[in-house]
């Protein structure tokens, strides 16, 4: 089985039809979408339709942090994430935002665990951005259910790898765009896949990760889409100059 693993998809339709289509040629037969289908971009509705009709074909869908910001948008705004989110809320039907509202924060497909954050208290959105807190995500999980050998998730908007090396310390790992990563089951691995809608890391394409369960592979894809299309919807939207910037930019 080739499981494709996408996060972050922040309302940009482009990049995630992009990155449904790669994935589609590289084989991929399941889906998870590891939350924050909306916030920041110009497209919630769409991007909200087209992971239900995945979901409706048998994709696991989660919920993010920007899923409960668009539902319940703070009285007093002071991040971005927190402006866009009354924007997103009032373009969203009510039975979208029904939708949303009830996806699970996590999800397990084997020996796979699904979350958007960290599964240290998911609801929390812990960041995994270093060792440490991916050796809590990566315990918490395996607390509550021990045979799992594989943590995914996203939410950092950039592609890492984790291991449990032979001293029982986990190794960070940066991989290199399209090239398979040997991932054995008798270790465990923790990955922060990327984000499709909203790159953060200088580079302006979409993100991505495919685990081939066969093969004990992950490759971790970048893939080019019209980000400049994209940016523009963002700047129609009245959304901010920034924001438009940031998918030009990748930064």
């Amino acid at each position: 089985m080739k499981l494709a693993l996408l996060s972050d998809l922040h309302a940009n339709e482009l990049a995630l039809q992009a990155c449904v289509a790669h994935a589609q040629a590289q084989g991929a037969s399941q889906w998870a979408i590891l939350g924050d289908l909306v916030g920041y971009g110009a497209q919630p509705s769409a991007v909200v339709d087209h992971c239900q009709r995945m979901a409706d074909a048998g994709a696991i869908v989660l919920r993010g942090n920007h899923e409960d910001m668009a539902l319940h948008p703070p009285a007093q705004a002071t991040r971005q994430g927190e402006h866009t989110a009354h924007w997103t809320h009032e373009r969203l039907s009510g039975s979208q935002r029904q939708w949303l509202a009830q996806l699970p924060l996590t999800a397990r497909l084997g020996s796979v665990f699904l979350v958007h954050a960290s599964a240290n208290e998911p609801a929390q959105w812990r960041y995994v951005e270093d060792e440490g807190s991916a050796s809590r995500s990566l315990m918490a999980a395996q607390q509550a259910q021990p045979d799992i050998r594989f943590v995914m998730g996203g939410h950092v908007h950039h592609q890492t790898l984790y291991y449990r090396g032979s001293g029982g310390q986990l190794m960070r790992f940066n991989p290199t765009p399209g090239v398979p990563i040997p991932v054995p089951p008798h270790r465990h691995w923790i990955a922060t896949v990327g984000s499709v809608g909203q790159a953060r890391d200088g580079d302006p394409r979409a993100a991505y990760a495919l685990l081939d369960l066969g093969k004990h592979q992950l490759t971790f894809w970048r893939v080019r889409y019209d980000h400049a299309a994209a940016a523009q919807t963002v700047r129609a939207a009245g959304l901010g100059e920034a924001l438009a910037r940031r998918l030009e930019l990748g930064r």
